[in-house]
């Protein structure tokens, strides 16, 4: 698919769930590009600011299926994969496959459930695939997930994400609370209660949106600019305050992030500001402060502001990558 094609599409979707969702522009378009990267989500906020809504509005818009799966401390990772059971009838042992099987994956409150049972996970979200009894079993395609976790809720009753789970996510987003017109519109619709609440009509298929996953393929990267990507990236693992850095793995992830946003907005070259754009999202939670660091109060986010600010960003001409 071209990138044209790609920017209407990506445009008549975020129109679509921006219908049903009161909830940052920015935020709603930076979940679509990690759909276009073949990337999940993780979003964190305190509840009720529209995080599940938007997970299945998006994949009611595009088409897909959709399954939730509520994270608490006694799920088992059966309970995600799926299990075995034996058939009378036919003597042998049938696979039920489990939550997990289906194209939007909402993993909701995922640092309830235990290291265990997140680690169920992991090999889904990489492999796109789950191992039963020694037997594996292929995802359905294509497949995003979509985690929330609660940044309130600390100590008893959750189990903090390792850095290797946070790593497998694309990029990490907060939706923050509305706006006051947007706070309004709530209000409205809540006492307009006995009317229909908008819904998400389709727009496109699991075809088309296989399809949107190739536009990034078509956008070119100058030479100066992986450069420039390259600079953040290692810029975070010799600050004083990061005792570990992005990962090489986080380095592709920014490449695919930004060659995303390209297509998402209709162009076949990539610029410094895509890498301005996503950088927090895509960076910030890949980082591990050093205890100083967490005692002054600062943020991941801050140091990946900071680096963004201080790096010299080179100017791009609409050329063949170098």
């Amino acid at each position: 698919m071209d990138v044209a094609t790609a920017n209407d599409m990506g445009a008549d979707v975020l129109d679509e769930v921006s219908n049903v969702v009161i909830a940052d522009d920015q935020v709603l378009e930076n979940v679509l590009t990690a759909l276009y990267a073949r990337g999940h989500v993780l979003l964190e906020d305190v509840p009720g600011t529209g995080k599940t809504l938007t997970a299945r509005t998006m994949a009611t818009t595009l088409g897909l299926s959709f399954s939730r799966i509520q994270f608490t401390p006694d799920l088992l990772p059966a309970d995600i994969t799926g299990t075995k059971t034996f058939a009378e009838d036919t003597g042998e042992f049938d696979f039920n496959p489990g939550p997990v099987f289906a194209n939007v994956v909402l993993a909701d409150e995922l640092n309830r459930a235990s290291p265990k049972t997140q680690a169920a996970l992991l090999e889904a979200m990489e492999e796109k695939q789950v191992t039963v009894d020694g037997q594996t079993y292929d995802l359905p395609t294509p497949f995003i997930v979509i985690a929330t976790q609660n940044p309130v809720e600390s100590g008893e009753g959750t189990f903090p994400l390792p850095e290797a789970q946070q790593d497998r996510f694309l990029l990490k987003e907060s939706f923050g609370y509305p706006d006051k017109d947007g706070e309004r519109m709530l209000l409205d619709r809540r006492e307009r209660r006995t009317d229909p609440l908008p819904s998400a009509q389709r727009i496109l298929s699991p075809d088309n949106v296989q399809e949107l996953q190739t536009a990034p393929e078509r956008v070119t990267v100058h030479g100066d600019l992986k450069d420039y990507m390259l600079r953040v990236v290692r810029a975070t693992r010799t600050d004083d305050r990061v005792e570990v850095g992005v990962s090489p793995r986080g380095t592709q992830r920014v490449f695919e992030t930004v060659r995303a946003r390209a297509a998402l907005h209709g162009r076949d070259f990539a610029r410094p500001s895509d890498v301005k754009t996503l950088g927090e999202a895509v960076l910030a939670h890949r980082l591990v402060l050093e205890t100083d660091a967490m005692v002054d109060d600062v943020a991941e986010a801050d140091v990946v502001e900071e680096i963004l600010a201080d790096e010299p960003v080179p100017r791009i001409s609409r050329e063949a990558p170098q």
